[in-house]
């Protein structure tokens, strides 16, 4: 029973601390996964969707930190049980999505890692059973060398994944797992592999006016920069202020200039007048402009189809000083 406990924990520990670091690095895309979870057609709890943001802090920092917990053996009771229930939520959240084919891929492992709903229900099954047996030997649990020292790492884990998610939430994720991370070249993986079953990478990417579609056009073009906000009123207005002088010089440097949004017509129409933006606004789905940039409002640079720079509007300063 010791050598099964001590294996439980191993495995159980190290896959928590990956799932929560994935996560950790990228607390947007938890966040948007829940707003899924919560909306009308999935577990109808859209009065939650405010508190999506926070609820995925929460949830990631506690996968790491319990994870990092489990490992030293600090408040080994506190965390096995902490563990457990949180994987009886995973596990129905997940047996929902398999049974009801809702929300596809569940972001158990961020983007880094992309399952079906059938295989993540499955590894939550067999992965439950792991946390029993943690469950059951509490006792066989011990802290690594002293329980100061797990005390110590405990609070060094808490701290540091407190202040990658505040770096990444005011800037970019450190890590980029999504299909439009900087080097991609979006035309490629538009394009359809003959033998494979599954869809391109980038299936959604198309940037329309309201009388043609664009899409060819501005991948074709050398110099672009892209001003992205899928949502022009959930967008941090003053980043409006900091982007126009780069839009501005941009244009000066020969580069192509363009909004995207989800916003109708007359919303980026006023927020082009209200800010002076040099630039009009092109119409782009929500969820591919969620991925392609965390920021809303951010800035991403094409060559000829290729991302080659992308930043959140408070590191607009940095876009030529490269």
């Amino acid at each position: 029973m010791k050598i099964l406990v001590h294996l439980s924990r191993l495995l159980v520990g190290v896959i928590f601390i990956y799932s929560g670091f994935v996560k950790l690095v990228d607390p947007l895309g938890s966040a948007y996964k829940f707003q899924e979870y919560f909306s009308e057609d999935v577990l109808n709890l859209e009065f939650l969707i405010p508190y999506a943001l926070p609820f995925a802090i929460f949830m990631v920092v506690a996968e790491f930190v319990l994870g990092i917990m489990l490992l030293v053996g600090f408040l080994r009771k506190f965390t096995v049980w902490s563990l457990f229930l949180m994987m009886v939520v995973f596990l129905f959240l997940t047996w929902y999505s398999y049974t009801y084919d809702k929300v596809t891929d569940c972001g158990c492992f961020g983007d880094a890692i992309k399952l079906t709903t059938g295989e993540t229900f499955y590894k939550n099954v067999i992965l439950i059973v792991f946390n029993l047996i943690l469950v059951i030997g509490v006792k066989h649990i011990k802290p690594v060398f002293s329980k100061g020292f797990a005390g110590i790492v405990t609070l060094l884990a808490l701290v540091g994944s407190l202040f990658v998610t505040s770096h990444v939430l005011n800037h970019l994720p450190i890590v980029d797992f999504r299909a439009y991370s900087i080097g991609t070249n979006i035309p490629e993986d538009m394009e359809y592999k003959p033998g494979s079953d599954e869809e391109p990478p980038i299936h959604d990417f198309s940037l329309e006016t309201e009388d043609e579609d664009l899409t060819e056009t501005i991948l074709a073009q050398d110099k672009v920069l892209l001003i992205v906000s899928y949502d022009i009123y959930k967008s941090d207005f003053e980043g409006f202020d900091a982007i126009k002088p780069i839009a501005d010089e941009a244009i000066k440097k020969g580069y192509h200039v363009y909004g995207l949004s989800a916003s109708t017509t007359e919303d980026t129409n006023m927020i082009k007048e209200d800010y002076e933006l040099p630039f009009n606004f092109l119409f782009a789905d929500e969820t591919m402009l969620k991925t392609m940039i965390r920021s809303n409002p951010g800035i991403v640079e094409l060559h000829k189809g290729t991302i080659v720079g992308k930043w959140a509007w408070r590191d607009a300063g940095d876009v030529f000083k490269k």
